[in-house]
């Protein structure tokens, strides 16, 4: 198991994710980097726009390993309330 870190920018703002998360296996981080769009979302729920928004996936030594686009992770669907 392997703990990575989340962080999200449009290249202006940024949401750090200071804690990270415990992945067993790497085929699993797409799947938790769309819950933590989904969950950006909806913090931030007064934005329209998120077509320039991507999560960037880090290890623990800072190594990027992953950047997925919001639009990649959640599609066009509306957010659930």
């Amino acid at each position: 198991m392997a703990r990575y870190r989340f962080h999200c920018t449009n290249g202006l703002e940024c949401v750090f994710d200071a804690r990270g998360a415990d992945i067993r296996a790497a085929g699993r981080l797409p799947l938790r980097a769309r819950r933590v769009a989904v969950d950006v979302m909806r913090a931030l729920s007064d934005r329209t726009d998120w077509s320039e928004w991507q999560v960037s996936v880090h290890d623990l030594t800072g190594r990027r390993v992953m950047v997925q686009p919001f639009r990649q992770l959640v599609g066009d669907r509306p957010l659930a309330a």
